[in-house]
């Protein structure tokens, strides 16, 4: 599928994956952002620079939501 004549690639994550991440810069909402493979991920309830276990809970197809676990 193209997308404005971008080739789309499947997210890299699946929902219920874990990763440890970085969190990079905070969203609009208030939202960490982390990268995984360039990846947009949103965590809520973090700071910049904190390094966090999360849980994938929602994939959309240009960014994901995550969640804190341990």
């Amino acid at each position: 599928m193209e997308h404005r004549g971008v080739p789309q690639r499947k997210p890299p994550v699946k929902r219920g994956e874990r990763y440890k991440v970085r969190i990079e810069g905070l969203g609009k909402g208030g939202d960490g952002i982390a990268r995984i493979k360039g990846f947009v991920v949103f965590v809520p309830n973090t700071k910049v620079g904190e390094e966090v276990q999360i849980e994938i809970k929602n994939v959309k197809e240009r960014f994901a939501f995550g969640e804190v676990v341990g």
